[in-house]
């Protein structure tokens, strides 16, 4: 057990891939113990041979379509025009576009990058500095996991047999809240800083909103008709993954009539490139999580949690920290794979509710995804903005705290995410 986990960290170190750190370490192990190599095969494939998977590749290709569509474009520009004019506007704006775009895209990367190429060079000509813009951005982008679909959400039910469908509802108020809080912190910065969009007032105007909102009517309708549909029961959270796509398409192609048959090959091909790198790492941490699983390294650990904390308050901070931590160095995929079957079980045995501990999981691995050194949004819009992942990450720092803030209120609040699935039929 010692060798497997040193083959990990050395290739860790050394700057490998997850997938491939996961899988070569593994199969190293599997040969030193002269276990059936055809074994590992076998379970990587069993790891990822499931309908509900399907939901991942159908989120992230209906997320690229509504990219090169035009979709997004026209979502930010009707947020800009409804909330353009306060201080801060275009980032308030870019939060509020994001949390559009996360009802559709699942992916956080996704939300990142779409509404980041449209904003960021907007809000850098109007005032904002490149970190803070970037901070912004990346700061929303990791909602995309939180509000529904989430492709983590989609992997956290099948590892734990969990309703899709009821835990992409759960997120939706801890997403709103989150959502909200990002936007009270970027109008407080901008009010008080530099960061105020200063070279270019955008003012109020309900004829530009109406018409912004025609504009983007069609783009607005794909989250509702996702997240309606799932809540109403009339479809799977995998057959909303293909809904979306279609709509996508459709709405791209013959309505804002931007979506050329080039742009769709591309949004094919990038969202099954990324696809096959969620689904690579997921089989490959399957089966290094069923290795740790037989070595009762994951009851240690279990073990471990409990006897560190004595309470329900004390053992959810434990969790939440041991979250944090491991979402600052582990990415999201692996994480999920490799720690779900660790907590879940805790959370359950103080009585908190599956649902509660699915948002709970996600938030924190969200959270890590603006933190250096594997933090994704931080990068993705600090690609976008030109500056380095260090000025993002001092810019978001402020968001941040706020979304620890958020943390605490949804693990410590039931309500917040039982509410509207027990609405559900």
């Amino acid at each position: 057990m010692t060798v497997l986990i040193l083959f990990l960290i050395v290739m860790i170190i050394l700057g490998f891939p997850i997938a491939f750190a996961i899988g070569i370490s593994t199969a190293l192990v599997f040969l030193l113990h002269s276990m059936p190599i055809v074994m590992l095969a076998q379970r990587m494939f069993g790891g990822i041979n499931s309908y509900m998977l399907l939901a991942v590749p159908l989120f992230m290709f209906a997320g690229a379509l509504m990219d090169k569509g035009g979709l997004s474009k026209r979502i930010v520009d009707f947020a800009e025009s409804v909330v353009g004019f306060l201080p801060g506007g275009l980032a308030i704006a870019g939060i509020m576009a994001s949390m559009l775009f996360a009802g559709i895209s699942g992916s956080a990367a996704a939300d990142s990058a779409a509404i980041g190429s449209v904003i960021i060079p907007s809000m850098k000509k109007s005032g904002y500095k490149a970190p803070m813009a970037a901070a912004t951005i990346a700061s929303a982008g990791s909602m995309g996991v939180i509000i529904p679909p989430s492709i983590p959400m989609i992997i956290y039910g099948f590892i734990t047999g969990i309703s899709i469908g009821k835990l992409f509802v759960a997120g939706i108020l801890p997403g709103v809240l989150i959502g909200i809080s990002l936007s009270v912190v970027a109008f407080l910065l901008s009010s008080k800083s530099d960061a105020r969009d200063n070279k270019e007032k955008i003012e109020f105007n309900i004829a530009k909103i109406k018409d912004s909102f025609k504009k983007a009517v069609l783009a607005i309708g794909a989250p509702v008709i996702v997240v309606g549909g799932i809540l109403g029961g009339i479809f799977t959270a995998t057959e909303s993954g293909a809904i979306a796509v279609v709509y996508s398409f459709i709405v791209g192609k013959f309505f804002y009539k931007q979506l050329k048959w080039k742009k769709v090959y591309d949004a094919a091909l990038s969202s099954a490139i990324t696809s096959s790198v969620i689904l690579l790492i997921i089989s490959v941490a399957t089966i290094f999580s069923w290795y740790l699983s037989i070595n009762n390294v994951q009851l240690a650990i279990s073990h471990f949690l409990n006897s560190m904390a004595t309470g329900k308050i004390m053992v959810l901070l434990m969790i939440n920290f041991f979250l944090l931590l491991m979402g600052t160095f582990v990415e999201t995929t692996a994480s999920l794979i490799l720690f779900v079957p660790i907590v879940a079980p805790i959370l359950a045995s103080i009585g908190i509710d599956p649902l509660t501990s699915g948002v709970i999981v996600v938030t924190n691995l969200a959270i890590g995804m603006l933190t250096p050194p594997l933090g994704i949004c931080l990068i993705v819009s600090g690609a976008i903005a030109k500056c380095s992942i260090l000025q993002v990450s001092k810019a978001a720092i402020p968001f941040l705290i706020i979304m620890l803030v958020d943390l605490l209120m949804i693990s410590f609040f039931g309500p917040l995410t039982t509410f509207l699935p027990s609405m559900m039929h």
